[in-house]
Protein backbone atom coordinates (compact mmCIF):
# COMPACT_ATOMS: atom_id res chain seq x y z
CA UNK A 1 0.00 0.00 0.00
CA UNK A 2 1.16 3.24 -0.62
CA UNK A 3 0.47 6.34 0.84
CA UNK A 4 -0.53 10.17 -0.49
CA UNK A 5 -1.49 13.53 0.48
CA UNK A 6 -5.30 13.73 0.86
CA UNK A 7 -8.11 14.53 0.11
CA UNK A 8 -9.35 13.37 -3.14
CA UNK A 9 -8.08 15.94 -6.23
CA UNK A 10 -4.94 16.81 -5.05
CA UNK A 11 -2.04 16.82 -7.40
CA UNK A 12 -0.14 14.46 -4.99
CA UNK A 13 -3.26 12.11 -5.50
CA UNK A 14 -2.82 12.36 -9.66
CA UNK A 15 0.99 11.77 -8.87
CA UNK A 16 0.25 8.42 -7.05
CA UNK A 17 -2.06 7.39 -9.80
CA UNK A 18 0.06 7.69 -12.47
CA UNK A 19 3.18 6.56 -10.89
CA UNK A 20 1.03 2.84 -9.67
CA UNK A 21 -0.92 2.88 -13.19
CA UNK A 22 0.82 -0.41 -13.90
CA UNK A 23 2.10 -1.23 -10.29
CA UNK A 24 -1.38 -2.13 -9.20
CA UNK A 25 -1.19 -0.99 -5.57
CA UNK A 26 -3.53 -0.10 -3.10
CA UNK A 27 -3.74 3.88 -2.48
CA UNK A 28 -4.20 5.51 1.04
CA UNK A 29 -4.39 8.70 2.20
CA UNK A 30 -2.97 10.96 4.63
CA UNK A 31 -3.75 14.52 5.98
CA UNK A 32 -0.47 15.91 6.18
CA UNK A 33 2.89 15.21 4.81
CA UNK A 34 4.02 14.65 8.12
CA UNK A 35 1.60 12.44 9.05
CA UNK A 36 2.00 10.57 5.69
CA UNK A 37 5.82 10.11 6.14
CA UNK A 38 5.30 9.43 9.72
CA UNK A 39 2.63 6.25 8.84
CA UNK A 40 5.64 4.65 6.66
CA UNK A 41 7.75 5.03 9.45
CA UNK A 42 5.36 3.30 11.90
CA UNK A 43 4.72 0.64 9.65
CA UNK A 44 0.78 1.16 8.88
CA UNK A 45 1.65 2.00 4.99
CA UNK A 46 4.96 0.32 2.91
CA UNK A 47 5.72 3.23 1.03
CA UNK A 48 4.27 7.13 0.50
CA UNK A 49 4.99 9.26 -2.36
CA UNK A 50 5.55 12.52 -1.10
CA UNK A 51 6.36 16.37 -2.83
CA UNK A 52 9.88 17.19 -2.41
CA UNK A 53 10.82 19.87 -5.22
CA UNK A 54 8.72 21.99 -7.45
CA UNK A 55 10.70 23.93 -10.84
CA UNK A 56 8.89 27.59 -9.48
CA UNK A 57 8.89 27.31 -5.80
CA UNK A 58 11.56 24.93 -4.73
CA UNK A 59 11.89 22.71 -2.37
CA UNK A 60 9.08 21.24 -0.44
CA UNK A 61 10.49 22.09 3.47
CA UNK A 62 8.46 20.02 5.41
CA UNK A 63 9.24 16.72 3.37
CA UNK A 64 13.15 17.66 4.17
CA UNK A 65 12.83 18.34 7.51
CA UNK A 66 10.66 15.21 8.06
CA UNK A 67 12.81 12.86 6.63
CA UNK A 68 16.24 14.69 7.70
CA UNK A 69 15.05 14.75 11.62
CA UNK A 70 12.41 12.49 12.51
CA UNK A 71 12.36 9.42 10.52
CA UNK A 72 14.99 6.74 9.75
CA UNK A 73 13.88 6.05 5.61
CA UNK A 74 14.80 5.93 2.12
CA UNK A 75 14.01 7.50 -0.72
CA UNK A 76 13.33 4.69 -3.38
CA UNK A 77 12.50 6.19 -6.30
CA UNK A 78 10.99 9.30 -7.59
CA UNK A 79 8.34 10.72 -10.19
CA UNK A 80 8.20 14.17 -12.01
CA UNK A 81 4.46 15.42 -12.42
CA UNK A 82 3.38 18.28 -14.79
CA UNK A 83 2.07 21.05 -13.06
CA UNK A 84 -1.33 22.98 -14.12
CA UNK A 85 -2.79 25.11 -12.05
CA UNK A 86 -6.46 26.83 -12.62
CA UNK A 87 -8.41 29.42 -11.08
CA UNK A 88 -11.57 27.67 -10.15
CA UNK A 89 -14.88 28.94 -8.85
CA UNK A 90 -19.00 28.34 -8.42
CA UNK A 91 -20.32 27.65 -11.21
CA UNK A 92 -21.88 31.02 -13.05
CA UNK A 93 -19.31 32.93 -10.96
CA UNK A 94 -17.46 36.08 -12.80
CA UNK A 95 -14.10 37.28 -12.24
CA UNK A 96 -15.57 40.38 -10.91
CA UNK A 97 -17.27 38.37 -7.90
CA UNK A 98 -14.05 37.32 -6.48
CA UNK A 99 -12.95 38.72 -3.25
CA UNK A 100 -10.97 35.71 -2.05
CA UNK A 101 -8.40 33.31 -3.50
CA UNK A 102 -7.56 30.20 -1.84
CA UNK A 103 -5.52 27.83 -2.60
CA UNK A 104 -1.96 25.61 -0.45
CA UNK A 105 1.17 27.93 -0.39
CA UNK A 106 2.84 26.66 -3.67
CA UNK A 107 -0.41 27.24 -5.69
CA UNK A 108 -0.42 30.43 -4.30
CA UNK A 109 3.34 31.01 -5.23
CA UNK A 110 2.99 29.67 -8.31
CA UNK A 111 0.67 31.90 -9.68
CA UNK A 112 1.47 34.77 -7.58
CA UNK A 113 2.26 36.82 -11.13
CA UNK A 114 -1.61 36.31 -12.40
CA UNK A 115 -2.99 37.43 -8.75
CA UNK A 116 -1.02 40.80 -8.58
CA UNK A 117 -1.87 41.55 -12.34
CA UNK A 118 -5.76 40.37 -11.78
CA UNK A 119 -7.06 39.73 -8.47
CA UNK A 120 -4.46 42.75 -6.61
CA UNK A 121 -7.61 42.94 -4.29
CA UNK A 122 -8.47 39.98 -3.29
CA UNK A 123 -7.77 38.56 -0.26
CA UNK A 124 -5.14 35.37 -0.38
CA UNK A 125 -6.01 32.50 2.18
CA UNK A 126 -3.72 29.48 2.59
CA UNK A 127 -5.23 26.12 2.50
CA UNK A 128 -3.72 22.57 3.74
CA UNK A 129 -3.92 21.51 0.20
CA UNK A 130 -5.66 21.80 -2.92
CA UNK A 131 -8.25 19.98 -2.74
CA UNK A 132 -9.30 21.42 0.58
CA UNK A 133 -9.12 24.75 -0.89
CA UNK A 134 -11.46 23.43 -3.72
CA UNK A 135 -14.11 21.78 -1.02
CA UNK A 136 -14.49 24.94 0.99
CA UNK A 137 -15.10 27.10 -2.05
CA UNK A 138 -17.83 24.63 -3.27
CA UNK A 139 -19.65 24.79 -0.48
CA UNK A 140 -19.31 28.94 -0.19
CA UNK A 141 -20.27 31.55 -2.48
CA UNK A 142 -19.39 32.63 -5.73
CA UNK A 143 -17.01 35.42 -3.71
CA UNK A 144 -14.03 32.48 -3.24
CA UNK A 145 -11.92 31.23 -6.02
CA UNK A 146 -9.49 28.19 -5.40
CA UNK A 147 -6.07 27.55 -7.39
CA UNK A 148 -6.10 23.95 -8.29
CA UNK A 149 -5.86 20.98 -10.60
CA UNK A 150 -8.57 20.36 -13.68
CA UNK A 151 -9.26 17.14 -11.28
CA UNK A 152 -10.69 19.07 -8.51
CA UNK A 153 -12.74 21.40 -10.57
CA UNK A 154 -14.76 17.90 -11.61
CA UNK A 155 -14.35 16.37 -8.14
CA UNK A 156 -16.75 19.28 -6.77
CA UNK A 157 -17.97 20.90 -9.49
CA UNK A 158 -16.41 23.74 -10.15
CA UNK A 159 -16.02 26.18 -13.31
CA UNK A 160 -12.33 26.98 -14.47
CA UNK A 161 -12.14 30.57 -14.65
CA UNK A 162 -9.19 30.80 -15.69
CA UNK A 163 -7.44 27.90 -17.30
CA UNK A 164 -3.59 26.97 -17.16
CA UNK A 165 -2.52 30.37 -15.09
CA UNK A 166 0.96 29.35 -13.01
CA UNK A 167 3.32 32.24 -13.68
CA UNK A 168 5.45 29.88 -15.84
CA UNK A 169 4.62 26.89 -18.35
CA UNK A 170 6.90 24.63 -17.90
CA UNK A 171 5.70 24.09 -13.96
CA UNK A 172 7.03 20.18 -12.51
CA UNK A 173 6.63 18.99 -9.14
CA UNK A 174 9.17 16.15 -8.51
CA UNK A 175 8.07 13.76 -6.02
CA UNK A 176 10.09 10.56 -3.78
CA UNK A 177 8.45 7.62 -2.71
CA UNK A 178 9.85 6.68 0.39
CA UNK A 179 10.39 3.28 2.32
CA UNK A 180 11.94 1.36 5.19
CA UNK A 181 14.12 -0.50 2.86
CA UNK A 182 16.79 0.99 0.43
CA UNK A 183 16.66 0.32 -3.46
CA UNK A 184 18.56 -2.27 -4.16
CA UNK A 185 18.43 -1.94 -8.34
CA UNK A 186 21.48 -0.03 -10.24
CA UNK A 187 20.86 1.79 -13.31
CA UNK A 188 22.58 3.88 -15.42
CA UNK A 189 20.56 6.82 -14.61
CA UNK A 190 21.04 6.28 -10.80
CA UNK A 191 21.63 9.38 -8.49
CA UNK A 192 22.05 9.12 -4.32
CA UNK A 193 20.50 11.66 -1.59
CA UNK A 194 22.02 12.60 1.58
CA UNK A 195 22.12 14.81 4.10
CA UNK A 196 24.83 16.38 6.70
CA UNK A 197 25.57 19.03 8.76
CA UNK A 198 28.86 20.37 9.64
CA UNK A 199 31.41 21.63 12.48
CA UNK A 200 31.17 25.93 11.42
CA UNK A 201 34.42 26.56 10.38
CA UNK A 202 36.36 28.54 8.09
CA UNK A 203 36.24 26.14 4.56
CA UNK A 204 34.28 23.60 5.97
CA UNK A 205 31.50 23.18 3.12
CA UNK A 206 34.42 23.47 0.74
CA UNK A 207 36.23 20.42 2.18
CA UNK A 208 33.14 18.73 2.27
CA UNK A 209 32.25 19.30 -1.13
CA UNK A 210 35.45 18.85 -2.00
CA UNK A 211 35.13 14.92 -1.84
CA UNK A 212 33.03 14.79 -5.26
CA UNK A 213 35.29 17.02 -7.04
CA UNK A 214 38.13 14.88 -6.57
CA UNK A 215 36.44 11.49 -7.63
CA UNK A 216 34.68 13.64 -10.49
CA UNK A 217 31.16 13.35 -9.10
CA UNK A 218 28.57 15.42 -10.70
CA UNK A 219 27.06 17.49 -8.11
CA UNK A 220 23.00 17.68 -9.08
CA UNK A 221 21.27 19.89 -6.07
CA UNK A 222 22.86 21.40 -2.71
CA UNK A 223 20.42 22.47 -0.12
CA UNK A 224 20.67 24.25 2.92
CA UNK A 225 17.76 24.39 5.45
CA UNK A 226 18.01 25.68 9.40
CA UNK A 227 19.37 23.01 11.98
CA UNK A 228 16.28 24.83 14.13
CA UNK A 229 18.25 23.67 17.43
CA UNK A 230 20.30 27.00 17.18
CA UNK A 231 20.03 30.63 14.92
CA UNK A 232 22.92 29.88 11.96
CA UNK A 233 23.59 26.92 11.66
CA UNK A 234 22.26 24.81 9.00
CA UNK A 235 21.63 21.16 7.43
CA UNK A 236 22.84 20.37 3.72
CA UNK A 237 20.72 18.34 1.44
CA UNK A 238 22.83 16.94 -1.64
CA UNK A 239 21.85 14.99 -4.51
CA UNK A 240 25.03 13.41 -6.44
CA UNK A 241 24.67 11.63 -9.81
CA UNK A 242 25.42 7.68 -9.52
CA UNK A 243 24.55 4.91 -7.18
CA UNK A 244 26.20 4.50 -3.81
CA UNK A 245 27.14 0.71 -5.07
CA UNK A 246 29.51 2.10 -7.07
CA UNK A 247 33.05 2.30 -5.18
CA UNK A 248 33.52 5.88 -6.35
CA UNK A 249 30.15 6.99 -5.30
CA UNK A 250 31.24 4.80 -2.07
CA UNK A 251 34.95 6.15 -1.22
CA UNK A 252 33.29 9.64 -1.67
CA UNK A 253 30.46 9.56 0.69
CA UNK A 254 32.35 7.76 2.79
CA UNK A 255 35.08 10.63 3.17
CA UNK A 256 32.49 13.00 3.38
CA UNK A 257 31.06 11.24 6.19
CA UNK A 258 34.59 11.06 8.47
CA UNK A 259 34.28 15.17 7.90
CA UNK A 260 30.81 15.75 9.15
CA UNK A 261 29.34 16.21 11.96
CA UNK A 262 26.02 14.68 11.23
CA UNK A 263 25.31 11.99 8.27
CA UNK A 264 22.66 10.83 6.53
CA UNK A 265 22.33 8.54 3.71
CA UNK A 266 18.39 8.87 1.89
CA UNK A 267 18.83 6.86 -0.55
CA UNK A 268 20.03 5.39 -4.39
CA UNK A 269 17.80 5.42 -6.76
CA UNK A 270 17.07 5.92 -10.76
CA UNK A 271 16.59 9.67 -11.30
CA UNK A 272 13.96 10.69 -13.42
CA UNK A 273 15.53 14.64 -13.90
Amino acid sequence: MIGYLGPSGTFSQLAAIEYTKEKKEALKEFPTIYALIQAVESGCIDSAIVPIENSIEGSVNVTLDTLAFDVDLFIIDEYVLKITQNLLVKPGASQNDIKTIISHPQGIGQCSKMLNRDFPDAEIVFAASTAEAGKTVAEGDKSTAVIASENCAKLYGLDILMPDCSDERNNFTRFVIISKKQCTKVTEQDKTSIVFTLDDKPGSLYRALSHFEKSEINLLKIQSRPLKKELGKYIFFVDIEGNIDNPTIYFALDALKASTSFYKFLGSYKRQL
